[in-house]
């Protein structure tokens, strides 16, 4: 499960763009992604993070020492090996990397807990929401905070044709899921636009703890 920005017809073939994946506009956002988790969840050198569908690690690494030991999870293994490069030049650090898919029905959850789980443009993806939240919810450890970046509801036009997704969220109905998952303390806020020259889209940010 990984995050996709292309436009034109949808295109899930991650490994074969994972060589060109950190584009600038990937890195600026992503920091700027990396600044308003930090700002609403204030982390600290100890915090165990897990970022799911890490795509190449982005937003971890734009943490960088404000956060501690992360798992980075992704399920193309192109996009894993450029982040395993980032780890052995220093880039990632202090991070490991896993293949973990919690959309699959016979997932086996990491017998370790995080204090904070990232996923950043993921949750579209997913078909069964509430499957993957609850298991968020189980991976969090209590006091934990669980940050979700994605799109405000849109027309389609984001992915363009062939895409079976979500079109983005309504606010409103996501926050009811993560309480139905048992998260509590649902926070929203502006994510930022995302800016194509196709067209410009919203995104949130959604704190849950």
């Amino acid at each position: 499960m990984t995050h996709d920005h292309d436009h034109g017809r949808y295109n899930p073939n991650f490994d074969e763009r994972a060589a060109t994946w950190d584009d600038p506009t990937k890195v600026e956002r992503s920091r700027r992604v990396a600044d308003a988790i930090a700002a609403a969840t204030s982390p600290d050198p100890g915090t165990r993070v897990l970022e799911y569908g890490a795509g190449t690690g982005l937003v971890t690494e734009a943490l960088g020492e404000r956060v501690g030991p992360a798992l980075l999870a992704d399920s193309s293994a192109g996009l894993r090996e450029v982040m395993a490069a980032k780890i052995a030049d220093g880039r990632l650090r202090d991070a490991r990397i896993t293949d973990l898919d919690l959309t699959a029905d016979d997932a086996a959850l990491p017998d370790e807990r995080f204090d904070l789980i990232i996923t950043v443009m993921v949750m579209h993806h997913v078909t069964d929401l509430d499957r993957v939240l609850g298991r968020f919810r189980r991976l969090l450890d209590p006091g934990g905070h669980l940050c979700i970046v994605d799109l405000d509801a849109e027309d389609g036009s984001f992915h363009g044709e062939g895409f079976t997704g979500h079109h983005g969220f309504d606010r409103d109905e996501l926050a009811a899921h993560l309480r139905t998952a048992g998260f509590a303390d649902v926070a929203m806020s502006d994510g930022g636009p995302i800016d194509r020259d196709d067209g410009s889209w919203s995104t949130f940010l959604a704190v849950a703890s």
